[in-house]
This record gives structure tokens, C-alpha cells and sequence, in this order.
């Protein structure tokens, strides 16, 4: 009886044992890279993520590896020409599509864009020859911010349109700084140019002031040395308050901002508002920036590529758990997630009872042409900053 109930057990040890075996070699395990796009690169917050897509498909278990703007994009280079590029990467289009995509590594994508996805945001996400690289999930229109409170202080709010968030004219835009700088506040204003960090904002300040494009509407070249940027950034140059300082970046001033030292960014966004909440001690006034015809803000579309490592049922696995994320009921979380706003109308009253939100939203139509997609971009950007 011992010898046959030993014999049994083993029996079931092996049997489970086989079952063990056959389910974990059922699962297809993938790679996903993001980069700081709001609390994608908080590990908790990704991991409530990741554990209602596990539960959803326990045939795919995801990988996360988090990255940063600095040494982000020497990480992903280093993987592809090492042949070990991530499964899955999250970033924008001008990494996805003007890059990677533009190398040939990426997976098209075009099967899985939903309807309802703003015809825009698909045409940033889209290739010259008509390869969707990018599965987009949110966007953002990058803009600048005033202190109200000194604006108040110096009678500056005449200026612009607080309902709007528009100055009234670019010339009522250097009225405001002059006005703030003689009520005593030195750095109104400051350039930056250490590095690419936040450098958005100075390229949209300048072509905004001055009336000048980055790049050509046909994405062909960039357009940013012509006169009217060279005026722009003269006046800049020339006005008191503005200050000058290549050795910040946008980070710097954002944080000279916060604290108060600065009374204005060319760097910001809902999410600054939001990571800062607890740091501010005056009322943010987002804006759009000066122009003397409709703004034109750089937008940020950011959302899942799916590099093309040769690995079919990875690919699979891969567009599964994108669809998942952008696609589903999971999406609104995902969107959340970045604190921006969601690229397809039928989210587009996600933030309906947000009230800091809604006033952001109301820059989205400001949105201006996603050059970044222009060949050479990498080159440019470093030109730019230079």
C-alpha cells in the first residue's frame, strides 16, 4: 500500500509538474520601455496598470524598464545595435516615426487605429509612406505660464485675456514683461539653452514672436533660420526682464518658476501644474504664447510602438497589449495615467469634472503643426539649442 501510494504521488508530482511546464511555456513574455511621459515612469502606478492587463491576457507578462530624457535615447540606440531593442516602446512621434520608424525597425501599426481617433494626431503618427508606427494614446499642447499674482501686483493682467489665455497682441506681450520688471522683478523672463531638455518652449516663443515656422508645411526642411525667427528672438534679446542663460534647461526654469524667482515659463504643461501643486505659493496662469495672429503651440502626442525584433508571436503579444491600453475600457486609466488628454473624441470629456483640466484644454485648439516628424530631426533639435 506505501509503495503504491509512492507511486501515486510521483505520478501527480510529474503530472502537475508537465502541467507547470506547458502553461509557463504558453505565456510570451515582451518588453516595454517608456519614457517620463507623467506617471508612466511611476512604478506603482504602472503596475496597476500592468496587473489589470495581466488578468485580462495571463498568456502575456509584460516587462517594464523605465528611461529618462537624458540618457534615454543612448539606451534604446545601444539595445538596437546590440539586436536587443524593447518589444514595446512609449514615446512620441518624433522618436517612432522620424527615427526608428524612418530606419525601417518598427512594426506598422495601421490594423489597430481605433475610429474616433483625431485624423490629425493619425497624420503625426504616420510615415511618408503611409506605415502608422505609432499607436497614440495622449497628447498635450505644450504652452508658457505667468505668475498671476505679480502680473496683479504690476497691473500686467490688461494684457492679455484671462478667459482665453491669449495676450492681446505680441506688443502687449513686452508691455506685460516691461511692466513687471519695473515693479521691481529682474527675472521676468529667462532663455535657455543648455541642452534639448524643455526646449519646445523656446522654439515656439521665438517663432510665435516673430511670426516665423520651425519647418516647412510639407515636413521637407526646417525653416527656423529666416528673418522673421532672427526678429523674434532679437526682440527677446533686446527686452528688459528677458534674461538669457545658456547653461539651464528647461527643468532649471521651471523650478526657478515654481519658487518664484522666475515670473514666467516657456516650459509648461498640466502635468508641471500638477507635480508642482504642493510647491506653489502663487496662482499659475497657463498661456498660450504671443502672437499677432492665432497661436501656435507645439503639441506632444505620445503613445506605443512595437519594434520589429523578428518575433512573430512576440509582435502579437505586443499589439495585444497596446490595443489593450489604447483601445479598450482601460484606456481612460491609461490616459489618466499621463495627465494629458486623450486623442480620441469619444474620451474627449475625460477631465469633465477637473476644473485646473478644462482650463488647460482650452489651449488644444492652439494646437500648430507637429513638425518634429521632419527629416533630420535629431540634427535640427541639437542645431536649435546650440
Amino acid at each position: 500500500m506505501k509503495k503504491l501510494i509512492a507511486i501515486l504521488l510521483s505520478v501527480a508530482m510529474v503530472m502537475s509538474l508537465c502541467v507547470f511546464t506547458a502553461s509557463a511555456a504558453d505565456v510570451t513574455e515582451i518588453s516595454l520601455w517608456t519614457y517620463p511621459i507623467g506617471k508612466w515612469v511611476d512604478e506603482a502606478t504602472v503596475s496597476d496598470l500592468l496587473a489589470d492587463f495581466h488578468a485580462a491576457h495571463p498568456e502575456i507578462k509584460v516587462n517594464v524598464e523605465y528611461l529618462d530624457y537624458t540618457n534615454g535615447d543612448d539606451k534604446v540606440n545601444t539595445a538596437i545595435e546590440g539586436k536587443q531593442a524593447p518589444d514595446v516602446i512609449m514615446e512620441g512621434p518624433e522618436r517612432l516615426i522620424a527615427n526608428w520608424g524612418a530606419k525601417g525597425l518598427m512594426v506598422d501599426l495601421a490594423d489597430l487605429i481605433p475610429e474616433g481617433t483625431y485624423s490629425s494626431v493619425v497624420e503625426s503618427c504616420t510615415s511618408a509612406n503611409g506605415e502608422v508606427y505609432e499607436m497614440p494614446v495622449c497628447m498635450i499642447a505644450h504652452c508658457m505660464a505667468i505668475n498671476r499674482d505679480v502680473f496683479a501686483e504690476a497691473d500686467a493682467l490688461k494684457y492679455l485675456n484671462e478667459e482665453t489665455h491669449t495676450w492681446n497682441s505680441v506688443e502687449d506681450f513686452f508691455k506685460a514683461v516691461q511692466a513687471v520688471y519695473d515693479a521691481g522683478y529682474e527675472y521676468v523672463g529667462c532663455i535657455y539653452c543648455g541642452g534639448q531638455g524643455g526646449d519646445q518652449g523656446t522654439r515656439a516663443l521665438v517663432t510665435n514672436v516673430g511670426g516665423g515656422t520651425y519647418a516647412n508645411a510639407e515636413h521637407t526642411a526646417y525653416t527656423y533660420a529666416s528673418v522673421e525667427n532672427a526678429t523674434g528672438l532679437s526682440r527677446l534679446y533686446n527686452q528688459q526682464g528677458i534674461n538669457f542663460d545658456p547653461s539651464i534647461v528647461a527643468g532649471d526654469e521651471i523650478q526657478n518658476f515654481v519658487n518664484g524667482t522666475f515670473q514666467m515659463a516657456f516650459c509648461w504643461n498640466i502635468s508641471q501644474e500638477v507635480n508642482n501643486a504642493d510647491a506653489l505659493s502663487f496662482d499659475v496662469l497657463p498661456m498660450a504664447f504671443p502672437s499677432d495672429s492665432t497661436p501656435s503651440l507645439q503639441g506632444g502626442i505620445w503613445g506605443f510602438g512595437v519594434f520589429n525584433n523578428g518575433d512573430d508571436n512576440k509582435i502579437a503579444a505586443a499589439k495585444t497589449f497596446i490595443n489593450f491600453m489604447a483601445n479598450s475600457e482601460e484606456t481612460a486609466k491609461a490616459v489618466k495615467t499621463s495627465s494629458y488628454f486623450s486623442v480620441k473624441n469619444s474620451l474627449s470629456d475625460l477631465y469633465a469634472d477637473d476644473e485646473i483640466m478644462n482650463e488647460y484644454q482650452k489651449l488644444m485648439p492652439y494646437l500648430g503643426d507637429y513638425y518634429q516628424v521632419t527629416p533630420g530631426w535629431a540634427e535640427a533639435r541639437t542645431a536649435w539649442w546650440n
